[in-house]
């Protein structure tokens, strides 16, 4: 099974037909997809500027889709060597117990699902890197009572997610499945209310 590198040098061969170096961009997304299969492939296309149908697109576009998620895997493979690098540390010093962010996020270890998106057709709009950034900053700062990636405070418990665990508070502005480990209790409880005053209103 080819690795991720290999796959992004079958993307940028010339001399593949385009569909099959689209084939190869798809395959990337086995290896890295934040925002989850669908949603990351929904993400590239419209970023770069081709529909994710389209089954030739101009080559051009093709390498600005990969190029992005390139940049966004070398960001996150960064973070996950100082992670890895801190959690030896804390286990020379007896600490042997993750916390609840550290469980998130070896739950995610490899690159997919990172940032889960509930629908494929929305996610955040900025460049993959960036976004990145900003949950590991959230990561290294604590719980707050908002979004991580757009600072919404809107924030809805769902109980029909398609990702794992299956239920929990999605950002009504990004569209992102918000780590719990990442919202204050008060928003987690705004999250429920709101999701409960949904479910009445639609009585």
């Amino acid at each position: 099974m080819a690795g991720f590198r290999a796959l992004a040098r079958e993307v940028r061969n010339p001399h593949r037909h385009i569909a099959a170096r689209r084939s190869s961009l798809r395959k990337c997304l086995e290896r890295f997809a934040p925002y989850g299969h669908r949603a990351t492939w929904h993400h590239l296309c419209a970023r770069a500027g081709f529909a994710p149908e389209d089954r030739a697109p101009d080559p051009a576009l093709l390498i600005r889709a990969l190029e992005e998620l390139e940049e966004a895997r070398d960001v996150w493979l960064g973070y996950e060597a100082e992670f890895a690098e801190r959690r030896r540390a804390e286990k020379h010093l007896g600490i042997r117990q993750p916390n609840a962010v550290e469980e998130w996020h070896v739950r995610t270890w490899g690159g997919c699902d990172i940032v889960p998106c509930e629908s494929p057709t929305e996610h955040p709009r900025a460049r993959l890197a960036a976004v990145l950034r900003r949950m590991i900053r959230a990561m290294e700062s604590g719980p707050r009572g908002c979004c991580p990636v757009c600072a919404e405070e809107h924030i809805v418990w769902r109980q029909d997610l398609t990702h794992r665990p299956g239920s929990g508070p999605v950002c009504t502005g990004c569209g992102i499945v918000v780590p719990v480990a990442l919202l204050t209790p008060g928003a987690l409880d705004g999250a429920r209310r709101a999701a409960f005053e949904s479910r009445l209103a639609g009585v």
